[in-house]
């Protein structure tokens, strides 16, 4: 067997980045599912990777465990002090692409930053990290990955008694806005400057020669964000909790909580059972990105110019390319779902044409998409009245007769099948009840190829009946 290969960059930063410690052990872990095809991408050998490793009752060689730490504004609020309260970054790895990545545990026990909380995560969320996360990698989206589930041989206090859970998490790194929020807000200026090194060596090796580096940086991370926004309003994601500690300097989708896959189409669904004032609905992601960005830049002022004037002049000006690159990225996305090659003037009209007709008809996202890919006349009938979609058709058709793409290109954007929240909450319902985690096996399964027809699963591609509905869901504390 051999080690993980470890080189830990983090772990080189100065000791008040992070506290060190190891996992809290637990009673009876049991691997639920490991992902072997991304252990082989990291360059990791699965046989070191056993369930006492997975649960952190075992630190293998080379790791150094860690809690990182950093602040956040959580809908709205500031509050200087979080970080990894359940979590611990056990190290990185250079996989086969050579990219840096994170290995980290999620429900690994108590931190000085878990708040009087146990660190522990329930099963549940676990096991929904890894169906939706994974699920979003095979949709070509950015985001951190699921390495393996394993339960843990006890239970966690919630409202009720839960199966304990532990979740291995691969990222690009764990660098958050809310990284930067900590050291700025404490007025170590020094801290934001190592930090900023760091992330640049990381994430963005060519600003490091720009001319203004801290510049550069701050520009590519509004490009990313743009584009990762864009990225799920086509795919009627909501991720419900868009707090800056839960937004990554990398661009990759991070903390699969209150996440949701809309159905019947709505810019104002909100899914999160804490999302009150729909802070974080569908159509609102990204102004919310934007002003998410707008806090990062407030920590790297210094860095950006001479001069306070020029500081804010700069970073005014860096941040305002948010708008235009997300609705570049935005109209590329539904363009290419809706099949339209090239770019004509009355293309933002025909898209939102179509999603005005999709919401006052209830027609669900994914199949109407998936249909326009496939067979349009499907569509239609997706529509509470046929006729509202046979007025913008005629437009639609026109369009893709003057210059369209191939129908595989639009399958390849429009998937047949989504992690659809009641099937998402069956496959933990049965886990969690009766230990049965042939539901999840298959649901993961199933995912990995979304854009593919698949008839032996084809329930797992229809929407929820009435009374299959989950009209809300839970961060996964």
């Amino acid at each position: 067997m051999a080690p993980i290969p470890f080189d830990n960059s983090y772990a080189r930063l100065p000791d008040r980045f992070f506290a060190r410690q190891p996992a809290t052990p637990v009673a009876a872990p049991r691997l639920i599912r490991l992902n072997t095809a991304l252990a082989a991408q990291l360059g990791i050998d699965p046989a070191a990777l056993t369930a006492e490793v997975l649960a952190g009752n075992a630190i293998p060689e080379g790791a150094e465990p860690l809690a990182q730490v950093y602040a956040g504004h959580q809908f709205g609020h500031f509050t200087p002090r979080l970080g990894d309260g359940r979590a611990l970054l056990l190290g990185e790895v250079v996989d086969r692409d050579g990219q840096r990545r994170d290995i980290q545990l999620k429900g690994s026990g108590p931190t000085p930053f878990s708040r009087h909380a146990d660190g522990r995560a329930a099963l549940g969320p676990v096991l929904r990290e890894y169906i939706v996360s994974e699920a979003m990698a095979a949709l070509g989206v950015p985001t951190t990955r699921a390495l393996a589930a394993v339960a843990t041989g006890e239970e966690v206090l919630r409202e009720t008694p839960l199966p304990g859970g532990v979740l291995t998490r691969v990222a690009a790194s764990h660098i958050r806005v809310g990284t930067f929020q900590y050291f700025a807000a404490r007025g170590d200026e020094e801290a934001v400057r190592i930090l900023l090194d760091h992330a640049i060596a990381r994430h963005d090796p060519a600003a490091a020669q720009a001319e203004r580096p801290a510049l550069a940086f701050y520009q590519g991370v509004v490009a990313r964000q743009a584009s990762l926004v864009a990225r799920w309003l086509g795919l009627g994601f909501i991720h419900g909790v868009m707090n800056t500690d839960n937004m990554t300097v990398s661009g990759e989708t991070i903390d699969y909580g209150p996440c949701a896959f809309m159905e019947a189409y709505d810019p104002g669904a909100v899914f999160s059972s804490i999302d009150h004032a729909g802070r974080y609905a569908y159509a609102n992601q990204p102004r919310i990105a934007q002003w998410n960005l707008a806090r990062l830049a407030e920590t790297l002022l210094p860095l950006l110019a001479e001069g306070e004037a020029a500081q804010v002049e700069v970073a005014q000006a860096a941040l305002a390319e948010f708008a235009p690159t997300f609705q570049s990225a935005w109209l590329d996305v539904f363009r290419t779902k809706l099949g339209l090659a090239g770019a004509e003037a009355e293309d933002l009209e025909l898209i939102q044409d179509l999603l005005s007709r999709m919401a006052a008809n209830q027609a669900d996202f994914t199949l109407t998409f998936r249909a326009l890919a496939t067979q349009p006349d499907d569509a239609r009938a997706l529509f509470t009245d046929p006729s509202a979609f046979d007025a913008w058709a005629t437009a639609w058709t026109a369009r893709r007769a003057r210059a369209g793409l191939p129908d595989a290109a639009m399958r390849a954007a429009s998937p047949a099948v989504i992690p659809r929240n009641h099937l998402v909450e069956e496959a933990i319902a049965a886990a969690v009840t009766r230990a049965d985690f042939t539901p999840f096996e298959t649901l993961v399964e199933v995912l990995a190829n979304p854009c593919e027809e698949q008839p032996a699963q084809a329930r797992l591609a229809m929407p929820a009946r009435p009374e299959e509905r989950v009209l809300a869901t839970f961060c996964g504390t």
